[in-house]
């Protein structure tokens, strides 16, 4: 490498010897390495230290911040030819390294603190935080539990042939062998992941959007009604993302013979469906209006129940339960309130959304079918509570594990958990 090239990072290459450079100030903390720069006779290599811990999270994720006061990134002088630390402010570890008639390194090696603050409340890394989180939450649930809504839709749509959860199992297991339980579980993995990113981020934001519209006083009197408000504003803009992959879904696993997955699915539903005819939901022209329809009846309330019930579970457990205020609790204790918040809350959804459930299920296995023949054939307690029982278990745990896994996530990237407290915090930056 010639004298005086100059890099990026801030540090130049001399003609012979190696130049080190700690990269902490550019990563999230507990991150290092030592980049080392060789010259022609040199074999360019990476050394990492046997602390080593890298982060998983994407740095867009974090915010920038500056440098602490007093230590600031190195400066090229004009020849290009040295590296001028702007401050002798170093960590007593390094201080050594450097001598005080040096103008470069001693050792090659800059040593940079890594920055204290990862997200801000309320900017946008924190909704990709809370979009990343979604994602996971949504996606790896929805697809972990798909034998059993495998199970579930066709207890819907035959009742007389699977006429229990392990008699049902049983059935699919003779016709259809192992690989059968699994039917349908891309699609819903993408529809769910989408739906995910949707409804966590936006209710995250449309909360805090609706409670600076109320003001403190009235955010705080009137919290259950943010929540309400936010989860279904977030819910109307996920199931956009979620209904093509829905249908495709169902149709793979309550019709033999439809398809054996998305990539036969899709286009077999494109071709029977088509674009025409369609007048919601603008790209997502796929279904028809009833059975969107059916699917905002299902979703929509289902999510106002969970997160309206999580937020006032949560803060009842908080206020009744534990005695240790949330902020002076464990992490683990954290997400075990999530956790548990999040089952209870998932049993008044399943009992909330079920007879939409079943309408979903019904309109996309009949084709041509409208609300009125879903009522006349299964009536209104079959539409009730048919496949109730399994769908309270499946969603209890399902939602459980979704609270769990997102405030899990929001932790990790140092984000309190999601509850016990207003819906905005009044420490948050506006």
């Amino acid at each position: 490498m010639a004298t005086g090239a100059r890099m990026k990072l801030g540090w130049e290459a001399k003609r012979s010897g190696v130049r080190r450079l700690s990269l902490k100030n550019h990563f999230p903390p507990s991150f290092s390495f030592i980049l080392e720069i060789p010259n022609k006779s040199q074999q360019r290599k990476m050394a990492v230290p046997d602390e080593f811990r890298q982060s998983l999270i994407p740095s867009f994720l974090y915010s920038s911040t500056k440098p602490p006061s007093g230590f600031g990134m190195p400066s090229m002088n004009p020849n290009h030819n040295h590296v001028k630390p702007r401050s002798p402010s170093l960590s007593p570890s390094s201080s050594a390294k450097y001598s005080a008639g040096h103008t470069g390194v001693a050792s090659g090696r800059i040593l940079i603190p890594a920055p204290k603050e990862k997200i801000e409340m309320y900017s946008p890394a924190f909704y990709g935080a809370c979009t990343m989180g979604g994602i996971l939450s949504c996606g790896l649930t929805h697809t972990a539990v798909t034998p059993l809504d495998l199970v579930k839709c066709n207890m819907q749509i035959d009742p007389a042939k699977y006429k229990s959860i392990s008699f049902g199992f049983g059935v699919l297991l003779r016709e259809q062998g192992v690989k059968g339980l699994s039917k349908g579980w891309v699609p819903t993995l993408l529809g769910y992941s989408a739906r995910g990113a949707c409804k966590f981020g936006f209710y995250e934001f449309f909360k805090k959007y609706y409670s600076e519209l109320a003001g403190p006083e009235y955010a705080s009197k009137y919290k259950t009604l943010i929540y309400l408000a936010g989860s279904t504003s977030a819910e109307v803009i996920a199931d956009v993302a979620l209904c093509p992959m829905e249908a495709v879904t169902v149709r793979v696993q309550t019709q033999p013979g439809f398809a054996r997955g998305l990539s036969e699915g899709l286009p077999k539903f494109l071709n029977t469906e088509g674009f025409g005819g369609v007048d919601i939901m603008f790209l997502y022209m796929f279904v028809d209006c009833s059975k969107e329809s059916s699917l905002w009846g299902r979703q929509i309330p289902y999510t106002m129940m969970k997160f309206a019930s999580f937020e006032t579970i949560v803060e009842l457990l908080y206020k009744h339960a534990i005695p240790t205020p949330k902020d002076k609790c464990s992490k683990p204790l954290q997400l075990g309130v999530s956790f548990a918040g999040g089952y209870i809350a998932g049993v008044f959804c399943a009992i909330v959304s079920h007879p939409a459930d079943n309408l979903v299920s019904f309109l996309n296995n009949a084709q041509g079918a409208t609300v009125g023949d879903a009522v006349k054939k299964m009536g209104l307690w079959g539409l009730f509570t048919r496949g109730l029982p399994l769908r309270i278990v499946m969603i209890g745990t399902l939602t459980g594990a979704q609270w769990g896994i997102y405030d899990a996530f929001k932790v990790f990237v140092g984000l309190p958990t999601t509850g016990g407290g207003n819906p905005t915090p009044t420490s948050a930056k506006k």
